[in-house]
């Protein structure tokens, strides 16, 4: 009996893990994920979940769609209908807001988009104004910061007496001395307001919108207050911020002290702001309804942000100045860096404000062009559209008195209550005639004052003039017109880039993005293609191909024109003139026969040189840059700690413009390539210059270049980043607003993928995080999260300093290793690779202007001295530097690929055809380029999986969103030119990661809370069907052994 009791105890003590781990995990609720949420059957356990905006194809009540969700959706678990109470209840809306468990997230999205009166789904993304948290007080490490909960907004306007004003995306302060000659000049008055009050104008009857922070009724600087509206989750209406009520003061107080331009503007005040300074995408959506259905006539949002892809946000910006509403919006206040254009105010079809001081410099806090949307195939757009004061202008306090701020945010209403002012003075009965976005627009560029420093990506038209303004609305019929009109090579600064570097036969074509205002009505369309017309013979040289808007809505479209010299023009140098013109049409208004036509004219002078010698040309490659937006790109130099993204375009015209004037002025000519590498005749330039990538190759690139280097004298700078996968899973972090895990896409450039590229030249970077100072004869340069080389060729030059790894692994050495926390890496090479001449530098913040501590400009132009023609350094080529050996690691060692990322989500090349766009030479447009004869297969790479690719219809915009598992479809929508392209897709899963510490989002957490039990369950079972089948066969071999015995006795 007791050898019977043995298995049953052993079973036991095996079948109790087995039901341990039948426990399903999911129970355990991330700490970090406090929310829970009531099923659609309003029963059903707790699970984690956020909100999502579901958008719909017509205009309904909330209790319609809501019931049309309910009939289709049925008894499905997993998502509610959340209460949206607000002014806006009462009117038709175009959108619901569905709070969904992560549990049933995609099936629920994936059974969402499917129904015919949807449109799309986003996550409900949450704004605030303060854009970082403070350094972490625990020290030390980059990866310590976190980002403010909320959709990344910069900061608003700056305090008077404030002496240093903190740039939230640079770690450079800006610093300014109050103008003894201002002395609290009325700014109503440097504008000329008191003109156009003389003759009886004062905004009267005029409905002002003003998205803030609200405002108190009984305040004593308004005639005027109409209605204050709250669509925020806080129980008031008044203003406890002081931003909102300052705002309405610049455009309609009237107190002596800080007048606002438009005294009589009707005042509506919209709370979409709470105390905390957080918004959601919900209420903007609900309140930006609001303002449609009450037709306001002006708008104005001093707020911003980098994010250009937040779908439902910047449709609803369309939609609402389709609806004929005015919107002005500040720049940002992220200057003086270039390229941090803040949405909506860097949209064609909203006024778009910088600021200055009343020197009439640019402010240097004002964000600097151009527009990054069209990065990288295209160019950027013109963009401020007008600059105002922004220095210390007065304005209303929250209860009474004055005050004075700084900031776009405070330009911004200065220009929102000149149009006010302009509008009152159009009679009301034909306002909606003659005013609309596209009019007001055409207005205010044309009657700027140009400034006589900047260039147009800094002020854009140049200083708002408003009795200029006012004289072109006073006899004004409707028509288009092109912004900017003129194109002058000659005029500069006001031209850079375009006047720093003349044409020439043989380049890549120059772009040049224009916007096309019409005020002949919401829509138009280009009646015929636009044509060339030179004022002479030699303007036959240039060849123009023009890409344009089909379709011109909602007021604006673009015009881009891609010019290059004909080679018969290679020897040609001087001056081509002419004008390019475009007819325009919209259909017609109500009481007029016949549809509005008008022809745009834009003027070009344009300069033009002999072609250039080889080895003064550089090929700047553009196309394998990936920046913020759509996903988690981090920041290059991982010592700034008050900016978290990537996003100022990695562009030679935004934060490398100072190096692209160094190399300007040393002589160089520097030309962008934005399709892949097989897409140059190599045989042209003497360098490719590579600086930060983060996109993957085609194999055909790899090939090509080699064969480029090799065969062809290609010279290559590299100038790579970090890269360290334990470093990038300990940034990651949870957003507790939008429910989703923030994760770095790639490192600071990705290594793997540029190891891969220069593995045929025997050269590769590794996954250090070096930080430190060094020198090279005499000149002093900062490592700045730079990375190490692990292979280079034998007979090349490598040069070595010390450095401190500040790596996630590297870190852990230091601690173990007991000869101090600095090693010897090299971090320099130079190689001559047959024909061709090869640098690799392990770091660009040298280069980069938005984060630089010292510049390397000397090295880059020694390395482009030697990679061009062959001049070599007697320092970077000292016999001590040169290597008797190739420098090796094992392919073991080198940087490995995240498995817990889809890059496809937003990669150019991964999942992507090789395709040459239209930035390249006339006769490789919509080729794959240059010099391949065997075409490869396999677009979609093996180490990436694009499981369960969900198509955008739309094929135009990614959602601010890092989790890319977020499944997203668009119906109904057209095209919206210059926009990346995209294909979402949800996360691969790689269920061992949980077990080698690869950090993977939330919902792969929730399927491996319940796979790892499953897997832990079988093993117990398989265990305990080993051992009784052990057990069993020990029985059997007692049972024949004593019957053996038996018989023998």
């Amino acid at each position: 009996m007791a050898d019977r009791s043995r298995p049953s105890q052993g079973s036991s003590a095996l079948l109790a893990p087995l039901l341990l781990a039948l426990i399903p995990f999911s129970l355990v609720r991330p700490a970090s994920d406090p929310s829970a949420i009531v099923t659609g059957s309003d029963n059903g356990a707790l699970a984690p979940a956020r909100n999502h905006v579901v958008r719909f194809l017509e205009y309904r009540m909330a209790e319609d769609h809501r019931a049309y969700l309910a009939e289709n959706l049925g008894s499905r678990n997993g998502w509610r209908w959340v209460e949206r109470r607000n002014p806006a209840a009462s009117f038709p809306t175009d959108f619901g807001v569905l709070e969904i468990g992560d549990l049933y997230r995609a099936s629920l999205i994936e059974e969402l988009r499917r129904l015919g009166r949807v449109k799309d789904v986003f996550v409900d993304t949450s704004y605030s104004r303060s854009l970082f948290v403070e350094e972490s007080p625990k020290g030390g490490n980059f990866y310590d910061l976190e980002k403010r909960p909320g959709k990344i907004f910069t900061s608003m306007s700056f305090e008077e007496g404030e002496e240093v004003a903190y740039s939230p995306v640079s770690n450079a302060s800006i610093s300014w001395r109050r103008k003894l000659m201002m002395q609290r000049s009325q700014v109503t008055s440097l504008f000329g307001a008191d003109r156009l009050w003389t003759k009886g104008f004062t905004g009267r009857r005029v409905k002002m919108a003003i998205f803030d922070t609200g405002i108190r009724a009984d305040h004593p600087h308004f005639r005027n207050i109409k209605e204050r509206t709250n669509w925020t989750n806080e129980d008031t209406l008044n203003d406890n911020l002081g931003h909102g009520t300052f705002v309405a003061g610049v455009v309609a107080g009237e107190d002596a002290e800080c007048l606002g331009f438009a005294p009589d503007t009707e005042i509506y005040a919209f709370r979409v702001f709470t105390d905390a300074q957080v918004s959601y995408t919900s209420w903007f959506l609900d309140a930006f309804n609001y303002a449609i259905a009450t037709n306001m006539d002006v708008l104005n949002l001093s707020i911003g942000g980098p994010d250009y892809l937040d779908l439902p946000f910047v449709e609803k910006v369309w939609e609402l100045t389709a609806n004929n509403i005015i919107m002005v919006s500040a720049i940002g206040n992220d200057g003086p860096l270039y390229g941090t254009l803040n949405n909506p105010a860097d949209q064609s079809d909203v006024i778009g404000v910088g600021g200055i001081d009343y020197n009439d410099h640019i402010a240097s806090f004002s964000s600097r062009g151009m527009s990054t949307w069209e990065i990288p195939h295209g160019y950027g757009r013109v963009k401020p559209d007008v600059v105002a004061y922004g220095r210390e202008i007065m304005g209303s306090k929250i209860s009474t008195g004055c005050k004075s701020l700084s900031g776009t945010s405070v330009a911004s209403p200065v220009v929102a209550g000149i149009v006010c002012l302009l509008v009152s003075v159009i009679p009301e009965s034909m306002r909606k005639d003659y005013l609309n976005p596209a009019s007001m627009k055409q207005a205010l560029v044309e009657g700027a004052t140009k400034l006589s420093g900047p260039n147009m990506y800094e002020q854009g038209a140049g200083r708002i003039n408003l009795w200029e303004s006012y004289q072109i609305l006073e006899n004004y019929q409707p028509r288009a017109s092109i912004f900017p009109s003129v194109l002058d090579y000659t005029d500069c600064p006001y031209s850079w880039p375009f006047c720093r570097q003349p044409l020439y036969a043989g380049a890549m074509p120059v772009i040049f993005n224009a916007t096309i205002l019409n005020g002949m009505g919401v829509i138009g369309y280009v009646e015929t293609p636009p044509t060339w017309h030179p004022y002479d013979e030699v303007g036959n040289l240039l060849s123009i191909h023009f890409t344009y808007s089909d379709v011109i809505w909602p007021w604006t479209g673009y015009l881009a024109l891609h010019m290059q010299i004909k080679d018969e023009g290679a020897q040609f140098s001087g001056l081509i003139e002419g004008n390019v013109t475009l007819n325009v049409y919209s259909p017609s208004p109500p009481r007029e026969k016949g549809p509005r036509s008008s022809t745009c004219v834009l003027y070009l002078k344009l300069k033009v040189v002999p072609t250039p010698p080889r080895s003064k040309r550089i090929l700047w490659d553009q196309y394998h840059n990936i920046k913020y937006p759509p996903g988690y790109i981090p920041r290059d130099s991982l010592d700034v700690r008050n900016d978290i993204l990537d996003w100022h375009g990695d562009h030679l015209h935004t934060n490398f413009h100072i190096m692209y004037n160094m190399l300007r002025d040393a002589g160089y000519y520097v030309e962008t390539l934005g399709s892949p590498l097989t897409c140059f005749d190599a045989s042209h330039y003497g360098a490719l210059l590579m600086v930060d990538l983060e996109d993957e190759y085609f194999e055909e690139e790899i090939q090509k270049l080699r064969d480029d280097v090799v065969n062809g004298g290609l010279g290559i700078a590299v100038f790579a980043e970090w890269y360290n996968v334990d470093s990038m899973v300990k940034m990651r972090f949870f957003d507790d607003n939008t429910r989703s895990w923030w994760t770095p896409v790639t490192g600071g450039a990705n290594i793997p993928a540029l190891n891969e590229l220069l593995a045929p030249l025997g050269i590769a970077f590794g996954d250090k995080i070096l930080n430190g100072d060094f020198s090279i004869n005499g000149e002093q340069s900062h490592y700045a999260s730079g990375t190490d080389i692990i292979k280079f060729p034998e007979g090349g030059y490598l040069h070595s300093f010390e450095f401190q790894d500040n790596s996630e692994s590297g870190a852990t050495q230091n601690i173990l290793s007991a000869s101090g926390m600095t090693k010897v890496s090299p971090i320099l090479g130079l190689a001559e690779v047959g024909k061709g001449r090869v640098a690799a530098y392990g770091d660009s913040n040298c280069l980069d202007g938005s984060h630089m501590v010292t510049n390397c400009y000397w090295l880059l132009r020694k390395i482009l001295d030697f990679t061009n023609r062959n001049v070599k350094d007697p320092v970077l080529f000292s016999d001590s530097a040169k290597t008797n050996k190739p420098l090796h690691e094992e392919e073991s060692q080198l940087p490995l690929r995240r498995t817990d990322v889809n890059f496809s989500s937003y990669s150019s090349v991964v999942g992507k055809d090789l395709i040459c766009h239209h930035d390249t030479r006339f006769e490789v447009w919509g080729t794959k380029g240059y010099g391949i004869h065997q075409l490869l297969t396999g677009r979609n790479r093996k180490r990436y999986s694009t499981i369960d690719m969900v198509n955008d219809l739309n094929n135009t915009m990614i959602e601010f969103n890092v989790e890319v598992d977020e499944a997203t479809t668009h119906k109904g929508s057209g095209n919206y030119s210059g926009l990346v392209d995209r294909n979402k897709s949800r996360n691969s899963i790689d269920f061992l990661g949980l077990l080698n510490n690869d950090e993977v989002d939330i919902p792969m957490l929730m399927a491996g809370q319940w796979i790892i039990p499953v897997l832990v369950a079988l093993a117990c079972l398989l265990s305990y069907l080993s051992w009784r089948m052990r057990q069993k066969r020990r029985r059997r071999r007692k049972g024949s052994a004593s019957g053996r015995l038996m018989n023998m006795v």
